[in-house]
C-alpha cells in the first residue's frame, strides 16, 4: 500500500492516490488517499476529477472524503479504483466553532450531511462536552457513521421508512427536545431540512446557538469569483462559510433558491 504523505494547506491541486475505498451505504463511499489535508471539522477540500470537474467535498478524515453519487463528477469518482488519482487542494472555509465553556452540543445530520459532523462529535467528546446526535436517512441502509456518533455520545435515529429508529424526519425529534438546553446546535443536510430547523430555532429564540454547514456551487473556493454568494448579505459560502451561524441566515435565500454554474437561480 502507498505510504501516506503529509501535505500543507494548498490552493493548487496536489496529486492524491486512492489507497482504500469503503462502501459506507448503497449510495455513499469513502475514498482514502495517500495524502493528508489538515482539515478541521467543517472545512472542505476541492477534489479535481480530471477531465470532468472540480467539486467541494467535506473531509470526515484528514486523508479521506465521503461522497454520495449525485452527478457527473461524483459518478466519475465512483468509477475510480485503488491506485487511481485525483487532484486535491485545501483545506478551505471555516470550522464549526465550539463556544468557550460549552457543556453540551446537539448535532443534526441528514444523509451524507453527517460527514462533516462526525469529526466534530469526536472533538467535542475529547473536550468533555456532552454530545447528542440526531441522524436521519431515507432508510436504515443509508445511515452514515452511526458507530462514530455512538462512540461520542447519545444518538437518536430517524428514517423515512421506519426501518430504524423513529419513522419520520429529524425535525420530528426536535419537537421532543429542549433546544434551549444545548450550548451549541450544529446542522448539515438537505437544505429544506436545514431551513425547517432554522425556523424552529427562531421560534425557540436559540438561532444564535445554531451553526449550519451549507452547500453552494463553488468555482474558486477562495472567495474571489462570487459564484457562491448568498442573498441578501452577500455571504461567500466558500470563504465566510461553509459553516454559518443561524442568526446570519435569518431572512436569507436559505431554503428558497440557490444558483447553478451559470448563476441562474434554482428554486427549491
Amino acid at each position: 500500500m502507498t505510504d501516506t504523505k503529509e501535505a500543507n494547506a494548498t490552493k493548487r491541486p496536489i496529486n492524491a492516490t486512492i489507497i482504500k475505498i469503503v462502501d459506507e451505504t448503497p449510495s455513499i463511499k469513502t475514498f482514502f488517499f495517500d495524502t493528508h489535508i489538515p482539515a478541521c471539522a467543517g472545512q472542505f477540500s476541492m477534489v479535481w476529477i480530471r477531465g470532468v470537474d472540480e467539486i467541494p467535498m467535506s473531509m470526515p478524515y484528514t486523508n479521506g472524503i465521503t461522497v454520495q453519487k449525485v452527478g457527473d463528477a461524483t459518478s466519475a469518482l465512483f468509477g475510480l479504483g485503488v491506485g487511481d488519482c485525483v487532484g486535491l487542494r485545501g483545506p478551505f472555509g471555516n470550522t464549526f466553532n465550539i463556544p468557550s465553556g460549552a457543556k453540551s452540543t446537539l448535532l443534526i445530520g441528514g444523509g451524507v450531511g453527517a460527514a462533516p459532523l462526525a469529526p466534530l462529535a469526536e472533538v467535542a467528546k475529547e473536550a468533555g462536552i456532552a454530545v447528542t446526535a440526531i441522524l436521519g436517512a431515507r432508510t436504515s441502509e443509508e445511515l452514515l457513521f452511526q458507530n462514530r456518533f455512538e462512540k461520542a455520545g447519545k444518538v437518536i435515529i430517524t428514517t423515512d421508512d421506519g426501518t430504524a429508529g423513529h419513522r419520520g424526519f429529524v425535525t420530528d425529534m426536535l419537537e421532543t427536545l429542549d433546544l434551549g438546553g444545548f450550548d451549541l446546535i450544529c446542522v448539515c443536510g438537505p437544505e429544506p431540512m436545514m431551513v425547517r430547523i432554522l425556523d424552529m430555532a427562531v421560534d425557540k429564540g436559540v438561532e444564535a446557538k445554531t451553526q449550519f454547514s451549507l452547500h453552494r456551487y463553488f468555482k474558486c473556493a477562495i472567495g474571489v469569483c462570487g459564484a457562491c454568494c448568498m442573498d441578501d448579505e452577500g455571504l461567500r459560502v466558500c470563504k465566510d462559510g461553509p459553516v454559518i451561524s443561524g442568526d446570519r441566515l435569518v431572512g436569507s435565500e436559505l431554503g428558497k433558491y440557490k444558483r447553478d454554474a451559470s448563476s441562474l437561480k434554482i428554486y427549491f
